[in-house]
């Protein structure tokens, strides 16, 4: 069974459900690891005050070796979704997708909006598209994590 990092924005109630939704699809995977789902906004580094240079270098080591540790990156890229017609994604996110692209490590992108293009390096750097406004949660619920078939994405690049 694989181990996940699961990259998105957590910065509003609507982007943290989005994670919810989409760990819950995980857990539900047979060929992952529920218990081997990390979540970078459930496992903040507390010991310094947010925003100093220490907490700065904790959280990034965090995160990039967490990502080393995984199996497969799971992306959500819809960032203001709710706010307005823009369709970039976070950029932490972005990074932590070429990231994970630099170091061989699978990237799957969900994306929750129906009509927003799809940055150009996101999908060719991508293994595996979930659009869920099309296929709801169910299909990364069945996807074979351990086989990884490419599943490309079908949307217009910018």
């Amino acid at each position: 069974m694989k181990s996940v990092y699961l990259a998105s924005p957590f910065f509003s109630p609507a982007q943290k459900e989005r994670i919810a939704q989409v760990k819950a699809a995980l857990e539900k995977n047979p060929t992952i690891d529920e218990k081997a789902i990390f979540v970078p906004h459930e496992n903040e580094y507390t010991k310094a005050e947010f925003g100093s240079l220490e907490w700065q270098k904790a959280a990034f080591q965090l995160d990039t070796s967490q990502i080393d540790a995984s199996d497969v990156v799971v992306a959500i890229v819809d960032y203001k979704l709710e706010e307005t017609k823009e369709n970039e994604p976070d950029s932490g996110t972005a990074f932590e997708i070429g990231y994970a692209y630099a170091t061989r490590t699978p990237v799957i992108v969900i994306q929750f909006d129906s009509e927003k293009e799809v940055n150009l390096m996101i999908a060719q750097g991508l293994t595996a598209y979930f659009d869920v406004t099309k296929e709801g949660l169910k299909a990364l619920e069945a996807y074979d994590f351990d086989l990884l078939m490419p599943k490309y994405c079908p949307r217009p690049v910018i």
